[in-house]
């Protein structure tokens, strides 16, 4: 699996679960700050540049409830997250 160096991912208890699977699992972490070798980063540039930031907010519910919305119609709409991954820096991943 790929992941970044986000905290979770160099916690103890991830590396600890990681070693009882017996190697049938494997992090691969991104260099340090590297955004553009993330595809994670695409989906908030999403959520953040191209949908529910662009969105007027009323209340803390209500930006629940359009990031929850924005994020089910990302996972269901293959073609755009497809597209994430024909950016050259993360051809490695497609």
């Amino acid at each position: 699996m790929v992941v970044d160096r986000g905290p979770a991912h160099i916690a103890k208890k991830t590396k600890a679960f990681v070693e009882s699977l017996n190697g049938k699992l494997r992090l691969f972490y991104l260099p340090p700050y590297s955004p553009d070798r993330n595809p994670d980063e695409l989906v908030w540039k999403h959520l953040k540049a191209d949908t529910v930031g662009r969105m007027a907010i009323t209340d803390k519910n209500d930006f629940k409830t359009k990031v929850r919305s924005s994020m089910r119609h990302l996972q269901n709409d293959p073609e755009t997250i497809r597209a994430f991954y024909q950016m050259p820096s993360l051809k490695y991943a497609a």
